[in-house]
């Protein structure tokens, strides 16, 4: 069995600057790391430089990783098929870097995604 791995900083703590710190101490992303069912992420979808991954929360919540390895911006989506949920589940969707949370999603979510760049989401199925 795969279990989620922990989450190590390989830097020097004392000399962090300001965005790197925000990035290391970020509790949404933390939260995911943490989260009590210990599922490892998968990736779930790989076209060309475009890459979708998904780890199983507790709850019923995933956490999405749209991720484009490609050298010019994308529009990366990931359907809810991909999370095993019907595709009229209504869902909440936290971009854990943004903070920003888009509330009754159905069928799909997805953003532009920078080069080299991911949007992380949390997403949670309403009841």
């Amino acid at each position: 069995m795969r279990l989620a791995a922990p989450l190590i900083a390989g830097n020097d703590l004392s000399k962090m600057d300001a965005e790197t710190l925000r990035f290391l101490t970020n509790k949404d992303v933390i939260a995911v790391d943490q989260d009590p069912l210990g599922k490892q992420g998968h990736r779930t979808l790989k076209e060309g430089d475009l890459e979708v991954w998904v780890r199983p929360l507790s709850g019923g919540e995933h956490a999405v990783v749209l991720f484009n390895r490609g050298k010019t911006p994308a529009n990366i989506k990931v359907a809810w098929e991909l999370l095993q949920l019907p595709v009229d589940q209504k869902a909440d969707v936290k971009d854990l870097w943004s903070k920003k949370v888009t509330k009754n999603v159905s069928g799909s979510y997805g953003g532009k995604v920078a080069p080299h760049g991911v949007i992380m989401v949390r997403i949670t199925p309403l009841r």
